[in-house]
């Protein structure tokens, strides 16, 4: 089985990203798409696995296998966390179902260290062109303002929000260039302060369930391999 057909017939969940799900779309923007499929299990009882993340077939489109998307999760990388909160679903099975009925045991504090990790790398990219050309790449600095907004959020409340809600408009002034760098870069600040401040208090547990994401996956893999014996 070719790795397009993995994504094309296994497919779980599938959802847009980036501007359009985080309502900061302009006329311009792609349509960035992500998604979960689920290998059936006998191709795991080979010598060749099957892959752990495919890209395409369709532009902008990348996906993962299931169980590599839970370990990228568990760790709280942003980009993965955020694409369990999209709100903008293409493709759901029972099995994408499950998957996002887990989606508040992926969470934890360890998103603090992971989001403000990513935004320090992103901010010194920003600090680069800056330098070089007296400006920054304002979409990126867009990004990574709304990126520690729902970092912020995340920690006061226990709940991740990726929609830009009430901070759209500002967000979109950002990224016409209408405010300067100082003033972004004070906002970042003034996030980042926030971000350290929230973690103190915030409802999240220290660490992600293991446990129960180890046996949705065991589950998953289960269903799976009795579905293909069936079929067989």
């Amino acid at each position: 089985m070719d790795d397009l057909t993995l994504v094309r017939e296994h497919t779980i969940y599938a959802c847009v990203m980036g501007s359009r799900a985080f309502g900061l779309a302009t006329e311009a923007s792609d349509t960035d798409r992500r998604g979960v499929f689920l290998a059936p299990t006998p191709l795991f009882w080979r010598f060749q696995k099957p892959p752990t993340h495919v890209e395409g077939p369709r532009d902008e489109e990348f996906s993962w296998e299931l169980e590599r998307f839970c370990e990228l999760a568990l760790r709280a990388n942003p980009n993965i966390l955020e694409c369990l909160h999209s709100p903008l679903v293409e493709h759901l099975t029972p099995a994408g179902e499950e998957l996002l009925a887990l989606r508040g045991a992926f969470l934890s504090r360890r998103a603090h260290a992971t989001f403000t990790r990513y935004a320090k790398s992103q901010h010194g990219k920003l600090l680069a062109d800056v330098r070089l050309h007296g400006a920054p790449r304002w979409k990126h600095a867009m990004h990574l303002l709304r990126l520690l907004v729902s970092c912020r959020d995340l920690l006061r409340t226990g709940r991740l929000t990726i929609d830009a809600g009430p901070y759209r408009e500002e967000l979109l002034a950002v990224r016409r260039g209408e405010r300067t760098w100082e003033e972004a870069g004070a906002w970042m600040a003034r996030l980042e302060r926030e971000c350290d401040a929230a973690l103190a208090a915030s409802p999240l547990p220290e660490d992600p369930d293991h446990a129960r994401v180890g046996d949705h996956l065991h589950s998953a893999r289960l269903a799976s391999a009795l579905r293909t014996g069936r079929a067989a």
